[in-house]
């Protein structure tokens, strides 16, 4: 089948100049589905009137989920039938993002079967993005998605899918198994992930350094980062090499930029106060054949980070400094059920984690959850100089 492609001026601009453009993509597929030719033809007009032309029009699913599809409709089915439902479908990854070929036009192939042949590998929490499908679709599509091992990802206020670095298996800075502890996460939490109970989103992201190659300090509500808690190993002569090469200013570039000021270069040593280190690799990415992770190795817990979307954006803060990081992980299991309960009974609608944490305070939430206070929770000092004592039952009141 060949489709006559829409004419579209306006949107032919943005496939001018040097870089990529969605609209020469959404014509490729075009010339064989018409969903994608309407696509354009709506992505036109829009660009002409000045506004949008789609709107969520109801709750839509596959059976026994309440997540992983995201409803879209059109206002203007008459005009644009082929895209009257453009319902989005996400897909859980799988850890790390690790495809074969096979596999990949399999999922292509059920989506040029059932839908707009459009996809986005990847949203930004991870998932297999499929763009546009019907509503009588959306049951075939997931059957043979899990006939071939797939299964849908999160959306709405649940688990949102969990993902990772591709840690152990191809970073040797990576200091637990990240994927394996996405994969089983993902697979011990499957009813928070399909069946949205909470106050509003919840992510997980799993890194396996300080390096935080999925961002997860800024974007994930539990972000587990691994780290180790003995000593950087130094290879004393390597850094001489390096030094050597010319290619840093090892008192600059190095020490000066240590954002905790725990080393020091005398010409010939390097010297790290171990206590005083953050972790942050910035060292160990510089001169990596001089400079390792040490041996005790796990990771730290952080909670709350989110994006601009109703208060201001949230870096994450460290809830645990240190976890060994073995399954079954049963340690981050009870964390986030204690952090769950009191969160879902006292959380606003659409409310994230970390600012239900500053809304309720800190302390009423570590005393919730069970945590004690640590040096490692202060994001920075005290902007308050009143301090409340509260009297416990042994106290004599006066």
């Amino acid at each position: 089948m060949s489709v006559k492609l829409r004419e579209t001026p306006l949107i032919d601009e943005l496939e001018k100049g040097p870089w990529p453009s969605f609209v020469k993509e959404i014509k490729l597929s075009a010339v064989e589905n018409e969903a994608s030719n309407d696509l354009l033809g709506v992505l036109e007009r829009s660009y002409h009137e000045k506004i949008g032309h789609w709107k969520h029009g109801g709750i839509v699913g596959v059976m026994g989920y309440g997540g992983g599809v995201i409803g879209r409709y059109n206002d203007l089915p008459e005009e644009f039938p082929h895209v009257a439902h453009f319902h989005t479908i996400r897909v859980n990854q799988p850890a790390g993002w690790y495809y074969t070929s096979d596999v990949l036009r399999k999922i292509c192939d059920i989506w040029e079967k059932h839908g707009s042949g459009l996809t986005n590998m990847h949203g930004s929490t991870g998932d297999i993005i499929l763009l546009g499908c019907r509503t009588e679709a959306l049951e075939p599509v997931f059957a043979e998605l899990t006939a071939i091992g797939f299964d849908l990802g999160g959306s709405g206020s649940d688990v949102r899918t969990p993902s990772c670095c591709c840690g152990e298996s191809r970073c040797e800075f990576a200091c637990y198994d990240t994927m394996a502890a996405c994969h089983d996460i993902t697979n011990h939490f499957q009813d928070e992930l399909h069946r949205p109970a909470f106050p509003y989103k919840w992510k997980f992201k799993f890194s396996g350094c300080g390096n935080d190659c999925v961002a997860s300090i800024a974007r994930s509500d539990m972000s587990i980062i691994g780290l180790w808690r003995d000593e950087i190993k130094i290879d004393q002569a390597e850094v001489a090499k390096y030094v050597a090469a010319g290619k840093f200013d090892m008192s600059r570039d190095v020490v000066g930029r240590c954002p905790s000021h725990c080393m020091s270069w005398d010409g010939k040593t390097l010297s790290i106060g171990n206590s005083d280190c953050v972790k942050c690799m910035h060292c160990i990415n510089v001169m990596p054949k001089a400079l390792r992770p040490g041996d005790d190795r796990g990771a730290a817990i952080l909670l709350g980070a989110k994006a601009p979307i109703i208060g201001g954006a949230l870096l994450a803060a460290t809830m645990v400094p240190f976890i060994k990081m073995e399954a079954p992980y049963d340690d981050i299991k009870e964390l986030c059920e204690a952090c769950w309960d009191i969160w879902g009974e006292h959380g606003k609608n659409r409310e994230r984690i970390g600012e239900f944490i500053q809304r309720v305070g800190l302390g009423n939430f570590l005393e919730e959850i069970g945590l004690d206070p640590i040096p490692e929770m202060v994001v920075h000092p005290r902007t308050n100089p009143y301090i409340f004592f509260e009297l416990g039952e042994d106290d004599d009141e006066e």
